[in-house]
């Protein structure tokens, strides 16, 4: 039985140790999902072809091309089932619950894939992630508390129109506002159009993700170094002197990420806010100015005007 929604807090408590195994879990049947869309997609800069997107119901792949069909693949969080789409008009649904491990739901989604007419293959593990077990192999994971999913989805969702607003006001090359399965971060990108020498130690991965000059900004429910959920911005490449740079709201800070400085803002910190939408807000803004400034982009340039003002 699906559990009902309930919204009574814009942001609600999300406390790690509260569902760090059924998030594990959950970002393991995540992944699944988004190597299928990786395989299915064209190739787009930075791997935005490779990403998931934030729906009214839970998240979802969008339409991917398979010949002359589509499929889609979507995460149905109200009801905690993942939906197989066809563009023939035909569907599956796979339950989400407590108990399904992730070799029953990786067994599961290809079987629904074929019985569609749906021959995909992946690279069936772990991408960058602590589990190492293949999927078809990995019955340890197998946490889903319905009611915690459910109010991850309902933060993804406040986050993600805040992002998107956002991410209106600039005029620059900007990516979409999506989640990175590998990671399990939702997050967003500005450019500043000047291509970046790569260093060729770094990973295929990183070499088309940092190919530009970037502004990133993101949220992340926490993991085994960081503890809690929390909002970060980097600059790559990293401007001198920006740990010196005033961030907002007055609890956000500059914390050492693999040697670099990236401003962090803590989500319990953004909860105790008067108005936490305008504090992320200020967030994203002053961690922008900060790297946009030191790294000489055109800041009033790439401003956008009200429409009153065109």
């Amino acid at each position: 039985m699906p559990v009902t929604q309930t919204r009574s807090e814009t942001f609600p408590s999300l406390p790690l140790t509260d569902w760090e195994e059924t998030k594990d879990t959950l970002h393991l049947f995540i992944q699944i999902v988004g190597k299928i869309r990786l395989k299915l997609m064209p190739r787009k800069n930075h791997w935005w072809h490779a990403t998931l997107y934030v729906t009214p119901r839970g998240l979802t792949t969008g339409a991917m091309p398979y010949h002359n069909r589509t499929l889609e693949l979507q995460f149905n969080f109200i009801e905690h089932v993942l939906e197989v789409i066809s563009s023939e008009g035909k569907s599956r649904q796979i339950p989400l619950h407590e108990g399904l491990s992730v070799a029953q739901f990786y067994d599961q989604v290809f079987s629904a894939l074929r019985e569609l007419h749906f021959e995909i293959k992946i690279q069936a593990k772990p991408y960058d992630n602590k589990s190492k077990i293949p999927f078809a192999e990995d019955r340890e994971h197998h946490r889903y508390d319905a009611e915690m999913v459910q109010k991850f989805w309902c933060v993804l969702a406040q986050i993600d129109q805040i992002f998107q607003e956002f991410s209106g006001r600039f005029y620059g090359k900007t990516s979409p506002v999506h989640l990175y399965w590998h990671h399990f971060d939702l997050t967003f990108y500005r450019f500043s159009g000047k291509k970046v020498p790569l260093d060729p130690k770094m990973s295929i991965v990183e070499k088309d993700a940092y190919s530009h000059e970037t502004i990133a900004f993101g949220f992340w429910p926490g993991d085994d170094k960081v503890r809690e959920p929390a909002f970060y911005s980097y600059t790559a490449p990293l401007p001198p002197g920006i740990e010196k740079e005033k961030l907002e709201p007055a609890t956000a800070q500059w914390v050492d990420s693999n040697g670099s400085p990236m401003a962090f803002l803590g989500y319990e910190n953004l909860r105790k806010e008067p108005d936490p939408k305008k504090a992320l807000l200020d967030f994203l803004e002053s961690a922008y100015q900060a790297g946009a400034k030191l790294a000489h982009w055109p800041i009033e340039e790439w401003k956008v005007p009200a429409l009153k003002d065109l």
